[in-house]
């Protein structure tokens, strides 16, 4: 009765409490890095010498002064246009100037009269700032010219060839390729400055409606890859099982059988209240080829196969004898595991396949825990690389050495691997690997032998939910577990440090023990987090805070969540959205949400103590079907956004419903009833330190 009235109350605090204030994320270069702040001067780029981060460094700088020098422009007025065209590579804006790809453009995109951008400079200047560049230097000559356009009839233009007019018939022509926003670009060049798109985001929601259409306490959720209106549900225990989702507003909840999960892994997995099957993620092709991959616990005292390397070695300079015992438990007793399996069937109809072989094809990955908490384990397939990601914690008691700064460390990273690919024997030769995969060629430590060729990013203390947002993809979003003060939400970058041991958040963080020792803060390029809150703020009524990271609402049904960030907390059951304004900047604000149960709910909400408002319990984790709805996994069952209306929040652009049937009585059996009441019990501790 006390955790219900806490988590109610928790709900109802002050909006004033929680409001944060706009936050800056570093967009990225173009090398798919995040900018880092300039310790150097640059010679050449010097515009960018008083910003707060730059895409160039010193040998950058010079590379950009040797292009513009070969160029031989005579005219002053033409090379200065050039020199701050060719500096936008100093931008922190620069992936989305050059739109960063397999084929970078030789140009940003510059604003121009079709552009709907706007900066800090006139608005005339910005809208013709492609007039400008075509009217300054289109009788010039150029060597080597950026301009020329990448095929003339069947051959490039040579060299030598160089005013715009003899590539370009008119400013239109030359306009339409190099000119911003032709194709909702929302970046782009004004001269110093880069300018983004004016569109107004979505009305502001009012609140979040929830239906609840299960009972069961899940982990993990993924849509089936085939596109389908089917879901995959994984319990901590470590069974999956493979569900239809109900059409919104059709009254019905998810179907599947209980008795027949999809695969069974719970004599693989370790099940405690920290341990189990941490994550789940299917192969882009597995309507195809049926593989898919689990990542989960297991413990070496019970099990032949948890047999990897202890996380605490020679090359981090830590002695495992030195670790003390953690609750009884052995030092590396506990290991991370990622496995793959297949499904059963042959690949012409792995879609109508229902079930899966248990016996595990390929040990991926395995590696020994310090200690017995804070070790993430969610793995997820990049939606534009095909590579998959696993997020790993910092193993625990507060890092006391420091591995989430440690680069020959995995702990405390996001890692990323070729499960394509088995490892050459000269690399297992030369690295010591932890399973059988290849590293990533543009992994940003792939070539550095003193360094662990997994890492993608570091800094971070223990990751719990991460996703990619499904229209823009380079975002890449983590809730990351704060330890005494502060939960942040992290925008991930090719080799972005996040801070962490050195900073919990914004904040430095100082370590009560720390054998290790400490990072200085003069040696890191902290990344800070875009969103996030303080202990301070919501553990007043609940005494902790957990993060728990969502994802970018791209759903139809409620739009005014589009292009939101949701995310929530643990204890507190509360739930935030943040906001991108304007697009592309990297600026965000964060605002608690309230949230309400649907009168037409398939299975009628439980009801906070003391508060008209649902209790969800806790809150493990959120996820997303094929139709880009998303879902809160909490330990009262599982609930998927709806129309606001339906709790009688006002959105200006919802659509009327069609060919609704009205909800179920109240009275009407609940699907999986008996779920609940085997897990009831568990679910209250189960995240007790899980994520702690």
């Amino acid at each position: 009765m006390q955790m219900g009235m806490r988590l109610g109350a928790a709900i109802l605090l002050s909006f004033s409490l929680l409001l944060l204030p706009a936050s800056r994320a570093f967009p990225l270069c173009t090398d798919a890095r995040a900018p880092v702040v300039l310790n150097e001067t640059l010679g050449f780029c010097a515009s960018y010498n008083g910003s707060s981060s730059s895409c160039c460094d010193a040998a950058a700088d010079a590379a950009l002064r040797s292009q513009f020098n070969a160029m031989n422009v005579s005219d002053a007025a033409c090379a200065a246009v050039l020199k701050s065209i060719l500096c936008a590579k100093c931008s922190p804006y620069s992936a989305d100037l050059f739109d960063a790809g397999p084929k970078i453009r030789t140009i940003p995109f510059l604003c121009n009269s079709t552009s709907s951008a706007t900066s800090a400079q006139s608005k005339e200047t910005t809208q013709d700032y492609c007039k400008l560049v075509w009217e300054t230097c289109k009788d010039v000559k150029i060597m080597n010219s950026p301009f020329q356009p990448p095929l003339q009839g069947s051959a490039t233009l040579p060299s030598t060839s160089s005013k715009l007019t003899d590539a370009w018939q008119s400013e239109n022509d030359f306009c339409t390729l190099f000119g911003g926003a032709p194709n909702d670009q929302s970046v782009c060049f004004s001269g110093n400055v880069v300018s983004f798109n004016t569109t107004q985001p979505s009305p502001s929601p009012k609140g979040i409606c929830l239906e609840r259409i299960d009972n069961g306490s899940y982990l993990n959720m993924a849509p089936h890859p085939d596109g389908s209106n089917r879901i995959f549900l994984g319990s901590q225990a470590g069974k999956i099982w493979l569900a239809t989702v109900p059409e919104q507003g059709s009254g019905g909840t998810l179907q599947f059988e209980e008795a027949s999960p999809f695969v069974d892994l719970t004599d693989q997995v370790h099940f405690d209240s920290v341990f189990g099957l941490m994550g789940l993620a299917f192969h882009p092709k597995f309507a195809t080829n049926g593989r898919f991959f689990a990542s989960y616990n297991c413990d070496r005292t019970k099990s032949p196969s948890c047999t990897g390397r202890c996380s605490c070695n020679s090359d981090v300079s830590c002695d495992p004898s030195k670790l003390g015992t953690d609750n009884g438990a052995q030092p590396c007793q506990y290991q991370v595991v990622v496995s793959e399996y297949s499904a059963k069937g042959s690949s012409a109809n792995v879609s109508e396949v229902t079930s899966a072989d248990p016996s595990e094809v390929r040990r991926i990955f395995t590696m020994g825990l310090p200690y017995g908490s804070q070790h993430g384990g969610q793995v997820l397939f990049g939606p534009t690389d095909g590579y998959l990601y696993l997020m790993m914690g910092d193993g625990g008691k507060g890092d006391p050495f420091n591995f989430a700064q440690n680069k020959k460390s995995l702990l405390g990273k996001i890692v990323r691997l070729d499960i394509d690919n088995t490892p050459r024997e000269s690399d297992i030769t030369n690295k010591s690997f932890w399973g059988n995969y290849s590293i990533p060629k543009d992994n940003p430590y792939a070539d550095d032998s003193d360094l662990e060729p997994e890492i993608w990013a570091l800094g971070l203390r223990n990751p719990w939910r991460c996703s990619f947002d499904s229209e823009r993809p380079s975002y890449f979003f983590c809730g990351d577990t704060g330890q005494d003060q502060y939960e942040e939400v992290d925008l991930i970058s090719k080799g972005g440090n996040y801070g962490w041991r050195a900073y919990e958040g914004p904040l430095v963080y100082h370590p009560s023990w720390a054998p290790g020792g400490n990072t200085s803060l003069n040696y890191i390029n902290t990344i800070p987090p875009i969103m996030g809150y303080s202990h301070a703020d919501v553990n007043k009524n609940i005494g902790s805070a957990s993060i728990m990271g969502g994802y970018v609402y791209r759903g139809s049904t409620d739009p005014c969540l589009s292009g939101r960030y949701l995310y929530a907390d643990l204890y507190a059951s509360a739930m935030w959205t943040g906001t991108e304004t304007p697009e592309s900047s990297g600026n965000y604000t964060s605002t608690l949400i309230p949230f309400s149960c649907s009168k037409d709910s398939p299975i009628p909400c439980d009801t906070a103590a003391g508060s008209p408002l649902p209790s969800l319990g806790y809150i493990y984790s959120f996820g997303e079907d094929n139709s880009k709805d998303i879902y809160v996994l909490a330990s009262k069952g599982v609930y998927r956004v709806v129309r606001p209306s339906l709790c009688d929040y006002t959105c200006p652009t919802e659509k009327a419903a069609t060919n609704r049937p009205p909800g179920p009585s109240s009275k009407a059996p609940a699907i999986g009833m008996s779920k609940q009441m085997r897990v009831l019990l568990l679910s209250v501790i189960m995240f007790w330190v899980l994520v702690r």
